[in-house]
């Protein structure tokens, strides 16, 4: 046998894939790694191969305000007059159909209407509709589109905050600002591109649970699963250097770490593997640029005066908002805001009423400051939860309100929103939706459009499909709020 012969070897078509997964993979790191983006995360390649934005955006960036629990539609923004005539009366069969309802009202024996909890009256100069427990929303209308048709087939919270977030009420599947972060990137390379904030409210505590898969990255490249800023200690756990640990010595150990990466790279191909690079190199710049924002040394007594006196309390909602709007000046492309309590099935009038209070002069100051500081105009702002509440009561007349996906509301501002109008109409129970309605997919639908993605041509392909945040189902952009 010649020489040559003894290296040949027979190739099965199993083994020259792998081969070829693993030359391939190595060509992506050194493309990624060679041009700097490892460090800048791989949104930044992403955003080259994807082709995105498909089209000029109205918003470089997204705040989301986040209301876990069910905010209850019938007592802050869809006011029906009937309602106040129909109090106490049963809710008619042929209004609440064949629906499902929770566990927790599915054996009443009445479903007895309740009226709005408070008065409600028309504010600025587009008569925009909101109640009374909202008084510093009021001052905003002419700035914000009220969606009063937004609907979703989940009725309890788990599968309903997972599917308004993900797209699906299954878990696993990539949260909204994840997709944001891989079609996009990071517009600050000292930051990532998705931040996380979370906040009790005093209106039911504790409120529902909130689980870091809601922004996580589900099968898309871990890098663009959000990071969570938190309210004490550390603004991000283990970020800073351990005792003994200068500068310098950190970054020569990431220099080594990277090369023994970038070699597991060349051997395996695999792209958690460029992920893990961007990651330490982003934590390396977060070192510096995390602690700064949380700083409100610099922040005048006119802030704490818009947004109240709780923005000066790290952890509290109004904290919180006062940091997007930091975030937001510093260009961090999806901030979301987590605010637990909205779940009134019993108390409503108290536990309401306080919600309210933890919240509305804060997210309006959001609105305001950002207006101040020019930033509106391409900042996309949304205040919402993940369902609405029932128009019957959940055991006595007036005690609390039960889970309702068929109808509820929320608003945007911003970022290409149409200022001072409505959208959607439901019927004299506040139940059904009768005009224009909007399912959570039209909304995702419609925030991806504000960020220059089409989002029927936006997927990854996991498990041998084209997967896209909207699913497979049609969904609308909600054209009628946009500017």
């Amino acid at each position: 046998m010649n020489e040559p012969s003894k290296i040949i070897r027979p190739m099965t078509r199993r083994s020259f894939l792998r081969s070829a997964s693993g030359t391939f993979g190595a060509l992506a790191a050194g493309n990624l790694l060679s041009a700097g983006l490892a460090s800048a995360g791989a949104g930044t390649l992403a955003t080259r191969e994807l082709g995105v934005p498909h089209f000029r955006p109205t918003a470089k960036r997204v705040i989301y305000l986040f209301q876990s629990g069910g905010p209850s539609h019938i007592d802050l923004f869809d006011c029906k007059e009937s309602m106040r005539t129909l109090h106490g009366t049963e809710l008619p069969p042929s209004v609440k159909g064949t629906q499902r309802v929770t566990g927790m009202t599915s054996g009443q024996k009445e479903f007895l209407v309740c009226a709005p909890i408070r008065s409600f009256s028309p504010r600025g100069r587009s008569g925009t509709v909101v109640s009374d427990l909202l008084p510093y929303t009021a001052q905003i209308v002419d700035d914000i589109a009220v969606i009063r048709s937004l609907n979703t087939e989940a009725i309890n919270h788990d599968p309903g905050i997972t599917f308004i977030n993900t797209g699906s009420q299954v878990p696993g599947r990539p949260s909204l600002g994840a997709w944001s972060s891989y079609g996009l990137g990071s517009a600050n390379q000292n930051m990532p591109a998705y931040v996380v904030m979370i906040s009790q409210g005093t209106g039911k505590n504790p409120g529902q649970p909130i689980f870091s898969r809601l922004w996580g990255n589900g099968f898309i490249p871990s890098q663009h699963q959000g990071v969570q800023l938190r309210s004490s200690g550390d603004p991000v756990l283990y970020l800073e250097d351990a005792d003994g640990i200068d500068r310098q010595t950190r970054r020569h150990m990431l220099d080594d770490l990277a090369a023994l990466n970038r070699l597991q790279y060349d051997a395996v191909g695999d792209p958690e593997i460029a992920a893990r690079i961007a990651q330490y190199e982003m934590a390396y710049r977060m070192q510096t640029a995390a602690p700064e924002i949380v700083d409100l040394s610099d922040e005048p007594e006119s802030t704490f005066l818009l947004y109240g006196d709780d923005a000066r309390r790290p952890g509290t909602y109004a904290y919180n908002c006062l940091m997007a709007r930091r975030l937001a000046e510093r260009d961090v492309r999806f901030v979301q805001l987590f605010h637990r309590g909205w779940d009134q099935h019993l108390s409503l009038v108290p536990h309401l009423t306080q919600q309210c209070k933890d919240t509305d002069q804060a997210s309006a100051a959001l609105v305001i400051d950002l207006k101040q500081r020019g930033l509106l105009d391409d900042t996309l702002v949304i205040w919402g939860g993940e369902f609405g509440r029932t128009a019957y009561s959940q055991g006595g007349l007036g005690n609390g309100r039960d889970h309702h996906g068929r109808c509820f509301s929320m608003w945007m501002a911003g970022g290409g929103v149409r200022g001072g109008v409505t959208w959607g109409e439901t019927d004299d129970y506040c139940y059904n939706v009768v005009d224009n309605p909007v399912h959570i997919r039209d909304l995702n639908a419609t925030i991806l459009h504000c960020l220059g993605i089409d989002h029927e041509r936006f997927t990854y392909k996991f498990q041998g499909l084209n997967q896209r945040l909207t699913g497979v189902e049609k969904a609308h952009v909600i054209k009628g709020a946009l500017a």
